[in-house]
């Protein structure tokens, strides 16, 4: 069980080898990142459809997670982890893909809309509140006239593995930032 200062830290993807290296994936992937930094292994959690990895980052339990669900059902096992750690929703972050700005960009916020982003749209509607940490991992907009929905199904091309791995690592920065130091100066950081 958690302490009051626990957090939840929800990397979004799709489950299974396909998606591993999609772009919808990145939030996972930043998952594995925290997990190999911290030597932490994640295994499946016993109450949730989800891999969680538990860790202590700045003193303050972490539990780190990847749903096992697909991206458009993240919310049952982001609510089911968040009742069972008894983690209110302004511990939480998730992590996830965001056409809106450029690969390696990050931005940092509190709340908001979905903007279309089914992941999001579930986890609000499971947890009843969309006030939570977001880390916006930027993967850009597709070229020409491709659909969004086929864009983040496919995988990064090998011409952005850099931008990729700097996203990755990045990502675990801004996290560690955010529960060390607080939205502003992780925002201060990341957002320009």
């Amino acid at each position: 069980m958690s302490t009051p200062d626990a957090w939840l830290v929800v990397g979004l993807g799709n489950p299974g080898p396909t998606y591993a290296s999609t772009r919808h994936n990145i939030g996972a992937m930043v998952i594995d990142e925290l997990a190999s930094r911290y030597s932490a292994k994640l295994g499946r959690h016993k109450r949730a459809l989800a891999n969680v990895a538990e860790m202590r980052i700045n003193g303050q339990q972490v539990i780190a997670t990847a749903p096992l669900s697909f991206m458009n059902e993240s919310g049952g096992p982001v609510k089911a982890l968040a009742t069972f750690y008894k983690i209110p929703a302004d511990h939480i972050i998730v992590l996830h893909d965001e056409l809106d700005i450029p690969l390696e960009a990050i931005r940092v916020k509190l709340g908001g809309g979905d903007n279309g982003h089914n992941g999001l749209k579930s986890i609000r509607s499971s947890l009843g509140s969309g006030e939570w940490f977001r880390v916006r991992l930027g993967i850009g907009r597709p070229v020409g006239r491709q659909e969004p929905s086929d864009f983040v199904l496919q995988n990064f091309r090998p011409a952005e593995k850099v931008s990729v791995e700097m996203l990755r690592v990045r990502g675990a920065d801004a996290v560690e930032k955010l529960i060390a130091d607080g939205l502003v100066p992780t925002q201060n950081e990341f957002n320009s």
